[in-house]
């Protein structure tokens, strides 16, 4: 054999126009990983006894030789990693037609080129003795030819990274010998064909970041030789099939971004080797199964995005290899496992937007994760630099109790006391004796509705400067616009401040007083022979008698014989009254995503 091997020497410059015009015996010619630029010259073609050619991983330019397909002994052609670029981006890439007299065949790379063509119908008749065909990241067109199915010897297809269109042709299940199928990051469409699982010897899976629909073939479960699957990144919208978890020696399995609905069963615990598993970014739902545990060597888990609810669980600490643990943007409660500090190989956690209490721990790899790991839950406490407040002193059965009482039992008498209040109000509405308002004169009674988290960051603009109205020791105040055109001043109390707990618990009971001011400036609107206007309503004007009752006070006669009083007109004070004579009392609203305090004023 005569070889010519001068790889990875770093030369540089063009190669002559006769290069291999004095090489007829030349077996092998190896130019690969240097500097070498210019076209391929299409005498490359004399050296006619060439069983492997590579000349990749440099910077050739123009068009590949369609001379190269004279060379008929050719077993391994290496042109990937050039600038080497097709005829028109509207073409077929004629030079794959000329390697059809290639009757041997076996490797052809042209990866990581700027071909920007259609794969032409004649890749079919490519030799029979082809193995691998790498064609990552060429910019190629067009479908996937049907003719593609002719391959029968192939076992490695790599076609991602392209712009390719159209479905998966079914003809894809006749490469019987396939072992690597990646056709990843393109935009096919259409559903996954059935015809995949002819391919029982297939051990990699790249199908992400396309536009595939429908649902997952139920039969992958039978290609026992699968160890990579990603279907990441399409339009998926079944359930995950449960013949999926039979599949007991795959290492990595990615079905993030999807619409993936139902639940996972207990037959997750069966993927003994599973490495890392991506479920993120679907509807999936219920609790995570208590059997996950019993991936003992996996190293990364992402559930995040999702609707799983219940506690995370103690047990994942027996997941000692664990690097990565995605839990954020679901429903999980309870509070954070303490024997999770035994995962000494963590290095990154998110349990963010969930609806975790109590104290996050502090040692092990929780000593180095950042506040972006804990943010958006319902009452976690823990160190300064984690932005949340600190925990209370006391025992961990008083930190429940107190979460408890502020999510359930403080609610119910919120509730309750509003109930009795709108009862007392209707009784002594009822034993007035004052004309009330015709119909054209009643305001609307605005009906009640919940107001979330996500509208209220909406109304905000993300709670941005430009919409702050004022900051206090306890919080800050924000105007914002509602979906529904109303304008509403938003307080968010700052719960790193203790007693910022004792400013809202405060408002809450001061809800009678409010009550009270409200059927007063009822009747100074309503009930009164002469007309009242009130404009210095604010906390110096309202007066206690001993059972903490409210009483409107100062007053005075205008020029005009209006009642008036003396000042400005507050804001406050009109918002107020107006909530008020509308039958409806001041909405103060405890957001259970956020763990924050708002009170809200409508403005109507």
């Amino acid at each position: 054999m005569v070889s010519a091997s001068l790889g990875r020497n770093n030369f540089s410059g063009n190669l002559p126009p006769n290069f291999a015009s004095h090489l007829p015996n030349l077996d092998e010619l190896l130019l690969g990983i240097n500097r070498l630029s210019g076209i391929i010259p299409s005498s490359i073609s004399n050296a006619s006894k060439l069983t492997r050619l590579d000349v990749g991983g440099n910077a050739f330019t123009g068009s590949i030789p369609h001379t190269l397909g004279s060379i008929r002994f050719l077993e391994n052609l290496h042109l990937g990693g050039n600038n080497l670029t097709g005829e028109s981006s509207i073409q077929e890439l004629s030079f794959l037609t000329s390697l059809t007299n290639c009757k041997w065949l076996s490797t052809l790379d042209i990866t990581l080129n700027p071909l920007s063509g259609i794969l032409p119908t004649s890749i079919g008749n490519l030799s029979t003795s082809l193995e691998r065909f790498r064609a990552s990241a060429c910019n190629l067109k067009g479908n996937i030819p049907t003719e593609i199915g002719n391959l029968g010897s192939l076992y490695l297809l790599f076609l991602d990274h392209n712009d390719l269109i159209g479905t998966i042709p079914p003809s894809i299940g006749q490469l019987q010998k396939l072992q690597g199928l990646h056709l990843s990051d393109n935009k096919l469409q259409g559903f996954i064909p059935n015809d995949i699982c002819q391919l029982r010897n297939l051990v990699e899976l790249f199908l992400e970041n396309n536009q595939l629909s429908g649902s997952i073939p139920a039969c992958l479960g039978e290609l026992t030789f699968l160890r990579q699957v990603d279907l990441g990144s399409n339009k998926l919208n079944s359930t995950i099939p449960l013949t999926l978890w039979s599949l007991k020696d795959i290492l990595t399995l990615d079905l993030s971004s999807n619409f993936l609905v139902s639940y996972l069963p207990s037959d997750m615990g069966n993927l003994k080797v599973l490495v890392k598993i991506d479920l993120s970014r679907n509807q999936l739902s219920c609790e995570i199964p208590s059997n996950a545990v019993d991936l003992r060597d996996l190293i990364s888990l992402s559930l995040a995005h999702n609707r799983f609810e219940g506690p995370i669980l103690h047990s994942f600490s027996n997941l000692k290899s664990l690097e990565f643990m995605d839990l954020s943007d679901n429903a999980l409660s309870g509070e954070i496992p303490k024997s999770l500090e035994g995962l000494v190989y963590l290095k990154y956690l998110n349990v963010s937007f969930n609806r975790l209490y109590g104290e996050i721990p502090t040692e092990g790899p929780f000593a180095n994760f950042s506040a972006e790991s804990f943010m958006m839950n319902e009452a976690l406490c823990g160190s300064p630099r984690l932005k949340l407040p600190p925990c209370r002193t006391g025992t961990h059965r008083s930190t429940t109790i107190s979460w408890l009482l502020l999510k359930y039992i403080l609610p119910a008498i919120l509730s309750t006391l509003l109930f009795l209040a709108l009862i007392f109000v209707w009784t002594r509405c009822r034993k007035r004796n004052a004309v009330l308002p015709t119909q054209s004169e009643s305001l609307l009674i605005e009906t009640w509705r919940r107001i979330s988290y996500q509208e209220i960051f909406q109304a905000t603009n993300g709670f941005s400067a430009g919409n702050l109205l004022g900051r206090g020791s306890l919080g800050s105040v924000y105007r914002g616009t509602l979906s529904d055109g109303k304008d509403a001043a938003i307080k968010v109390f700052n719960l790193q401040e203790e007693a910022a707990f004792k400013s809202f618990n405060a408002e809450c009971e001061r809800l009678n007083i409010m009550i009270d001011v409200a059927l007063a400036m009822e009747y100074l609107h309503h009930s009164c022979s002469t007309p009242v206007v009130h404009c210095d309503l604010k906390p110096s004007n309202i007066l206690l008698d001993e059972d903490f009752g409210g009483h409107v006070g100062d007053f005075e006669y205008g020029s005009n014989g209006i009642v008036t009083t003396s000042g400005d007109v507050y804001s406050y004070g009109i918002v107020l009254m107006e909530t008020f004579t509308r039958r409806r009392p001041t909405d103060e609203i405890f957001s259970e995503e956020l763990g924050m305090g708002f009170a809200m004023w409508f403005n109507y």
